[in-house]
């Protein structure tokens, strides 16, 4: 993966010319507005869609950096608690304070993913990366991935499976990153 490649998950105009699933999801994020009404918390869509490893019931996960959660919270009821489904939650993720809202859009689960740090440096962000990297390098991969998935295995793990990784497989793949070239191209986001 060239480094300019990664950057291309910073905006969403690349699924416009993806396969189809990516493309409605292009139309449904475009006509929600999400991306621009939310743009000061940095939006970024990860997960399996990006990378086209996605299932039927795969959702649009956009991950945000957010360090204010009331005032966050407040636009995102203002926004979107009048959509189909809505539901918030705050908890800890790993030590980590996170904020979570999920809905239903143009046929489409919503989740907004927020934690007090960069995008660039949150797991949803760089399993991403690390799983773009692995399919780049195997693209017969994805067909197993998704196989995994159809049998309602989640992504991290069916990855951990396929590499036969132990332990939690959530960590393994930032392991396996680390030891290998591929991380080397977005470890400065790691560190912060």
């Amino acid at each position: 993966m060239v480094q300019e490649d990664r950057y291309k998950f910073h905006s969403i105009h690349y699924l416009k010319s993806g396969n189809k699933r990516q493309q409605q999801a292009y139309g449904a994020i475009t006509k929600l507005g999400i991306m621009a009404d939310l743009q000061m918390y940095n939006p970024i869509l990860c997960g399996t869609i990006p990378i086209g490893i996605d299932i039927s019931t795969s959702d649009l996960d956009i991950v945000m950096e957010v360090y204010d959660f009331t005032e966050y919270e407040l636009q995102v009821r203002k926004l979107y608690s009048e959509k189909k489904g809505f539901a918030l939650q705050r908890k800890e993720i790993r030590g980590v304070p996170v904020i979570k809202a999920n809905f239903v859009f143009a046929d489409f689960e919503f989740e907004l993913f927020a934690q007090p740090q960069p995008v660039e440096q949150q797991n949803a962000y760089l399993h991403m990366l690390i799983e773009h990297v692995l399919l780049e390098g195997n693209p017969a991969m994805r067909e197993e991935v998704i196989k995994l998935k159809q049998q309602g295995i989640k992504t991290e793990p069916a990855f951990a499976q396929l590499l036969h990784l132990k332990g939690d497989p959530y960590e393994a793949l930032l392991s396996i990153a680390k030891e290998n070239i591929c991380y080397r191209l977005f470890d400065h986001e790691r560190k912060g």
